[in-house]
């Protein structure tokens, strides 16, 4: 179906894996990305972890909201369809600063569909998140769940999913495809790319990594008091490959003529507590994580975790690595690259 696929976002964690997944699939890629919190070093490593398919990515800085540099992409290179991943994710500064999320996520989103429509492309997989069901009273979450987001970032990924069903309501030439995923950890398996944030993570696997390299003197837990095995918060935390196979699965998808706008869940369809993918972690590495104890953090909740059923019957994709494998490959990707990109090369 889609030979050359523009990836918005893909020197970001899951979009530096899925162009390689990409690459790896007989696919041309063209990657955009501002460079606001990924590295281009992630895509020259993704090149060299190609080899031969490595000749087929293109990169381009650039920002989603320049209308005139994503039209002339646009102008010189047939896209067939696009995977958008750009877009800023971190909760609490989202909360601090609704109107820089609400400007770069959404306008990017906008802008980006006003030209893939001028230019006749209208397949697209959008990177969605299970934070759309903010803290569901039951679990597994199905995608038939209302739709319950708590913070400005979360609410961004609803009403772009809300915008793409509009867009494709109107046209039905559209075929979207939009992918709620749960909590992406680990790395490439080459420890070669992984995840790199700026500042100071916001997740529990690379705060728990800095932890492990000496970059940080202890993992805080918030809350050991949820009515949950061990006290602590439970999620469906994915492997980042996973994830990156289950973009590719979309993209075949949209070569279903049935498809219009569908969503999809993709996790493991299991939950870990906080204190199992420590003790996970700790195996993997052979560090001990010091720990602090915290009061739970407002809005937290329990236990979330997916129903991945439908991405299974209608993908034909199920996740394969478990939480040993996680732990693994993200120590793998952390001893290798203490610092991140900006380690010193081995």
């Amino acid at each position: 179906m889609a030979k050359t696929v523009l990836v918005t976002g893909g020197a970001g964690f899951i979009g530096s894996h899925t162009v390689l997944q990409l690459l790896f699939g007989g696919y041309n890629a063209v990657v955009v990305d501002n460079l606001n919190n990924s590295s281009d070093i992630a895509i020259r490593r993704v090149k060299e972890l190609a080899g031969e398919f490595g000749n087929n990515l293109y990169f381009q800085q650039m920002d989603l909201r320049d209308k005139p540099a994503l039209q002339k992409l646009f102008a010189e290179r047939k896209i067939d369809a696009v995977i958008h991943f750009a877009g800023l994710k971190a909760v609490g500064e989202s909360m601090k600063k609704p109107l820089l999320y609400y400007n770069n996520n959404l306008i990017g989103a906008i802008t980006l569909l006003e030209v893939m429509a001028t230019h006749g492309c209208k397949n697209l997989v959008f990177s969605s998140s299970a934070t759309v069901y903010g803290w569901p009273k039951e679990v597994p979450c199905t995608e038939e769940f209302p739709v319950a987001a708590i913070n400005p970032y979360g609410r961004t990924k609803p009403f772009i999913e809300q915008i793409c069903r509009d867009l494709q309501h109107s046209d039905q030439e559209w075929k979207i495809i939009l992918l709620r995923y749960f909590n992406p950890v680990g790395a490439h398996p080459s420890g070669y790319i992984g995840e790199d944030p700026r500042g100071t993570p916001n997740n529990l696997m690379p705060y728990m990594q800095q932890v492990a390299v000496g970059r940080r003197p202890a993992l805080t837990v918030f809350g050991n008091d949820y009515s949950t095995k061990d006290g602590t918060g439970v999620r469906d935390y994915i492997h980042v490959v996973d994830l990156a196979e289950g973009h590719i699965a979309a993209l075949q998808k949209l070569s279903d003529p049935k498809i219009g706008c569908e969503v999809y869940n993709l996790g493991t369809g299991k939950g870990a507590s906080v204190l199992e993918i420590i003790a996970a972690f700790e195996k993997a590495s052979g560090k001990k994580i010091p720990l602090v104890m915290a009061g739970r953090r407002p809005g937290d909740g329990e236990i979330v975790y997916a129903s991945t059923e439908k991405a299974e019957r209608e993908l034909n994709w199920k996740a394969k690595y478990n939480i040993e494998d996680m732990c693994r490959d993200q120590w793998n990707w952390a001893n290798k690259n203490p610092n991140g990109y900006q380690s010193p090369e081995n």
